[in-house]
């Protein structure tokens, strides 16, 4: 089944940092750094950095609204901003740096007025946060997608030790970056991609049961492939707009993990699962029993 994303943009001085602490909020699928609300119809990095063109370093963020409320959301914003500083964040100074919350579709519009209402009551200073619908947004060059996540020591402004992951504790640095980032593992680089014993392959993250070695097939794709879930309702669908193309996402219901993508080209006319190896966990056939019960205890 398919989820109903929303989206919001958010503003918040160098979009480095803003986009790596956001992307790794439980309930966000998608972020995107750009260049938003200015004049140039085809603006650049250097264009940007002069403070002439009116865009503003902004974060594009998708994200599942049952698993995280806008308001949630927002209250994780404010976290990693100065809210009562103008044109200023961390050492980053100009327009392109100023905050701000852009909405997309409308009925966001009452919730975000209503909550920088709130912030500003419980605050003796006045609050600078820009609020309206957004008018355009410019997707960033490739280089500052996921800049952090490929350039650990890269400058940031943002305290990322901010956000509260304890639940993901038990996560290999692989296995949080893919499920909680959703990055991608390299082709035939995991762990189950030829692997084919008879058991079940839970989500990594909570121990649901995902996929099933009958539904197991080898695609030659360099990723593990499944012809279905375990159940429909294992998993959600979302289209994926990232990297410049149009994809069909697969994440695990309860958790909210990215899994990796499916496509149409399986056996037969069946669909093909194209799962990351890190997102999962295989239980052999003998001692799936046993891990349900104790699962349930």
């Amino acid at each position: 089944m398919f989820e109903k994303l929303e989206v919001i943009y958010l503003a918040g001085g160098c979009f480095w940092g803003v986009e790596a602490y956001i992307s790794r909020l439980k309930g966000v699928n998608q972020t995107e750094v750009g260049y938003a609300n200015g004049r140039d119809l085809s603006p650049t990095y250097e264009k940007v950095c002069t403070g002439k063109t009116g865009h503003a370093e902004t974060v594009k963020v998708t994200y599942n609204p049952k698993v995280i409320a806008l308001e949630k959301l927002l209250e994780e914003f404010f976290k990693i901003i100065d809210p009562h500083s103008r044109n200023r964040q961390g050492g980053d100074i100009g327009t392109q740096y100023r905050t701000g919350i852009y909405w997309q579709d409308p009925k966001q519009k009452d919730i975000v007025l209503k909550f920088l209402a709130r912030k500003q009551k419980e605050d003796n200073k006045k609050i600078v946060v820009e609020a309206h619908q957004i008018s355009n947004f410019y997707p960033a060059e490739d280089y500052h997608q996921k800049y952090l996540e490929r350039n650990p020591q890269g400058y940031c402004h943002v305290d990322l030790s901010l956000i509260d992951d304890e639940e993901f504790k038990h996560l290999t640095t692989k296995q949080y970056q893919i499920t909680q980032l959703s990055l991608t593992e390299p082709p035939y680089s995991g762990e189950y991609n030829d692997f084919f014993e008879d058991g079940v392959y839970v989500d990594v993250v909570d121990g649901e049961i995902l996929f099933s070695s009958d539904d197991k097939f080898d695609s030659g794709c360099g990723w593990p492939a499944f012809s279905k879930p375990i159940s429909d309702d294992a998993v959600t669908k979302n289209r994926d707009f990232s990297y410049g193309s149009t994809r069909i996402e697969v994440r695990s219901t309860k958790s909210n993990s990215h899994l990796g993508h499916v496509f149409n080209d399986g056996p037969g006319g069946s669909k093909r699962y194209c799962i990351n190896s890190a997102a999962l966990k295989f239980i052999p056939k003998d001692e799936i029993e046993d891990y349900i019960n104790n699962k349930n205890k």
